[in-house]
């Protein structure tokens, strides 16, 4: 009987600390490699109509379609989660961010300086999206730390609809500036252009165009369904190490920007920065300008409650983010130093996410 009682002792200890039996880890395991299959497939389909439809309208494509199921998955969690999801909004878009503009950045910067040594891009274009994206970010998570209408880091529901509406116009002004009225500025350099062998590649046809589409809609659900099933995992090992709940909005994040960090990647090692810069910044602009509005809508209709404003540590990573940001793209260039600032703060905003 002391055997007994000792396995069941175990048992317990083992559902305490949530660790997945056999069956459940295969299961776990099984979806990872398929979110990554999906993942893969969804930049390889990206790419396939970039290069039907050419810069910069390619860059958009990827950034728009997975920010759009991004915030369905954001609202998908706040009605569910109801209070306990007032913070995964304001998480995962400032996670995105600081994802974006020193995980993704500073690796492509970092992998094109060493197989590239300089990478040169367009200051016009680089400067018009960060200018875009510093307002937004100010506008929708530190704004709300300093409004004296409500309690805590958080809008009024007259606020809130005044900060979706801004993000709107904010973002809709900025993808016709890029698309129309400046094109240019998003434009590949020449230089950039003699090297880009791939650009020389006959464009797809309209039909192996369509199934690209359709193949990358696909492939963007299942990333986001099967990261929405790991979530669980995620949340109890996060929970099992005893990290703060943030780190939920992270993980999440990590996952949904997959796509758009390997392609970014990608295309800087192909000594295509521009391209590079204009998915990253499009993808971090996308997450705030689309996802703000989209939860401002759910949080004022449903009554859910929604706190924005991050807290000082947040604000001082964003102003550190944005200063370096600002010097990166200064001249035009870049080299493996600015790879290696970037990713250094990325690797710091990690670390003290987990211990704060």
């Amino acid at each position: 009987m002391l055997w007994l009682q000792y396995a069941l002792e175990l048992i317990d200890k083992k559902r305490a600390l949530m660790i997945p039996y056999p069956e459940t880890l295969w299961q776990i395991i099984l979806m990872a490699v398929l979110l990554i299959a999906a993942v893969l497939n969804a930049v390889h389909q990206a790419e396939v109509i970039a290069h039907k439809i050419g810069e910069p309208l390619g860059t958009l494509v990827l950034a728009i379609s997975v920010t759009i199921i991004e915030v369905a998955l954001i609202v998908s969690i706040m009605l569910s989660a109801g209070a306990d999801g007032a913070l995964i909004a304001r998480d995962s878009v400032f996670a995105a961010v600081m994802i974006v503009m020193n995980g993704v950045i500073g690796v492509s910067i970092f992998l094109g300086g060493l197989r590239h040594r300089i990478l040169s891009f367009r200051v016009e274009g680089t400067n018009s999206s960060l200018a875009v994206l510093i307002a937004l970010a100010v506008l929708t998570l530190v704004m709300p730390n300093f409004t004296t209408t409500t309690p805590g880091p958080t809008f009024s529901n007259s606020q809130l609809m005044l900060a979706g509406v801004l993000s709107l116009v904010l973002y809709g002004t900025f993808v016709f500036i890029q698309t129309v009225r400046h094109r240019d500025y998003f434009l590949p350099t020449h230089d950039t252009e003699l090297v880009d062998l791939e650009s020389h590649a006959p464009a797809p046809s309209n039909t192996k165009t369509l199934i690209s589409v359709v193949l990358l809609l696909i492939s963007l659900v299942a990333v986001v369904l099967l990261a929405k099933a790991l979530s669980p995992s995620i949340e109890s090992a996060i929970d099992t190490v005893g990290a703060p709940r943030s780190v939920v909005g992270i993980a999440i994040a990590l996952l949904v920007l997959l796509p758009e960090g390997v392609a970014a990647t990608r295309a800087a090692m192909a000594n295509r920065l521009q391209t590079s810069l204009n998915l990253s910044l499009g993808s971090a602009l996308a997450s705030i300008g689309l996802t703000i509005p989209a939860v401002a809508f759910i949080s004022i209709s449903f009554d859910l409650p929604l706190s924005l404003g991050v807290d000082s540590l947040g604000m001082t990573f964003l102003a550190l983010t944005f200063l370096l940001s600002l010097l990166t793209i200064a001249i035009g260039r870049a080299t493996v130093l600015q790879g290696v600032v970037h990713l250094v703060v990325f690797a710091a905003y990690l670390f003290l996410s987990l211990v704060p």
